[in-house]
């Protein structure tokens, strides 16, 4: 019997960071407000995938409709933006959409710059900035800052398919 116990338990553990908890309605609508205040897009024209990796994780922002060529370069233009204010330590901008609490925020804003790699691509229908870290406290203070995020941002964000580091693989 102890032989299908750890197993189960193992997974059980592994699934719990990707199960956000959401956040209750009013929080939501607090967020979405002051997310109006950093994001030029709609948040209700976009969506927010929030993919885990072993090294960091992937932030995508696509329009809802990716024929939407207005939404489309709002959002490429706010990742670009906020990538390179990520690179220097100003996380200002979800400190004020979710607040200074933000579970990961701290470790986020303390690393010195260059020990998360923020690397921005395109995607369609929108952009996508890619995470990756080395140090593993850094890890698991952007799992835990994906995982706010995907509470705070409610149906208009998704957690992606956690990516595993594949044996080869480069890291920063």
């Amino acid at each position: 019997m102890n032989q299908f116990l750890l197993p189960a338990l193992t997974a059980a553990l592994l699934a719990l960071p990707c199960a956000a908890q959401a956040a209750d309605p009013q929080r939501q609508a607090e967020v979405a407000r002051r997310g109006a205040d950093v994001m030029p897009f709609d948040l209700k024209a976009t969506t927010h995938v929030f993919t885990k990796s072993a090294d960091g994780g992937k932030q995508r922002v696509v329009a809802r409709n990716a024929a939407d060529a207005a939404q489309v370069q709002l959002v490429r233009s706010h990742l670009r933006d906020i990538q390179g204010q990520f690179m220097t330590g100003d996380f200002s901008g979800p400190s004020h959409i979710h607040g200074q609490h933000m579970p990961g925020l701290a470790e986020l804003r303390a690393a010195r710059p260059g020990r998360i790699e923020i690397a921005y691509t395109d995607v369609e229908g929108g952009a996508e900035l890619n995470y990756r870290t080395r140090d593993a406290r850094l890890v698991s203070a952007l799992h835990a800052w994906f995982d706010a995020q995907l509470s705070d941002h409610g149906a208009d964000a998704m957690a992606g398919h956690h990516q595993h580091a594949h044996p080869g693989a480069s890291k920063p």
